[in-house]
């Protein structure tokens, strides 16, 4: 993909005012959700000519390499966009199987049942062996 073809492309996105735009982690193959994120511009680009998933932390207000830290990587496989062009869906496959900071497979680990949020998946891994903090 040349300069000018990425160009394109990220003009055709409709960013927020922040300059960002919501992304959806979704493991190519079971299609479970595994996480929700932001990406700016340039955090787009990346993960097109990384072929990995790259974020914004808002938090941290700088660009994030998904398992920068963790080693749980998400090879991009697909690239998605939906009919407003404000958000995209990666199709993903998620190395060493944990998305969430917390250790579970998911992010969304939490289910509302009879007006109480149930935790229904279990811990993978501890975070602390993963994050050694």
């Amino acid at each position: 993909m040349t300069e000018n073809d990425r160009q394109e492309l990220l003009e055709q996105i409709k960013w927020t005012e922040d300059g960002l735009i919501p992304v959806v982690a979704q493991d190519y193959q079971s299609k479970d959700i595994l996480m929700f994120a932001w990406m700016n511009r340039e955090a787009f680009s990346l993960t097109i000519s990384e072929q990995r998933a790259i974020y914004w932390s808002r938090s941290r207000q700088k660009i994030w390499r998904k398992g920068e830290e963790s080693g749980h990587i998400q090879q991009l496989k697909e690239v998605f966009i939906d009919c407003d062009q404000d958000v995209i869906v990666l199709k993903v496959e998620q190395i060493g199987g944990i998305a969430c900071h917390t250790g579970r497979r998911s992010c969304f680990y939490r289910k509302l049942e009879e007006g109480v949020w149930q935790t229904v998946e279990a811990v993978v891994k501890n975070p602390n062996e993963i994050y050694h903090k």
